[in-house]
């Protein structure tokens, strides 16, 4: 069973911009699944075919019943998937969504693309 409170939604349909047939959200999406089993990690990870973040891969979102959503662009999957299993967490132990600056990664603080409230 996965850890409640957050999912994170990989987009899996950018391209590189230099190689068109390269989907960066694609290899972080195996990157952090791979990671998730080797640290014995249990947080849903599920593909979406486009977060409409296209000019900044890899992009993720994570969101959660009755929390914020916050869309995060910018990711490497070779950098950055412990930040973003460490991130996903912290925000999976909010009760809002809402992980304190102070606790947020560099690709996190810099890569935040937008925060959406949750529906009441």
């Amino acid at each position: 069973m996965a850890a409640p409170g957050v999912t994170v939604f990989v987009c899996v349909s950018c391209r590189d911009g230099e190689d068109a047939d390269v989907r960066p959200g694609a290899l972080l999406l195996e990157a952090l699944r791979a990671r998730l089993d080797e640290r014995s990690v249990d947080i849903a990870v599920e593909p979406v075919e486009c977060l409409a973040v296209c000019k900044r891969p890899a992009t993720v979102a994570f969101a959660g019943a009755g929390k914020w959503t916050y869309v995060i662009g910018d990711l490497d999957g070779a950098a950055h998937v412990d930040d973003l299993i460490d991130s996903a967490q912290s925000f999976a132990a909010t009760d809002n969504g809402v992980v304190a600056w102070k606790d947020r990664p560099a690709c996190f603080k810099k890569g935040v693309v937008s925060r959406v409230p949750p529906v009441s």
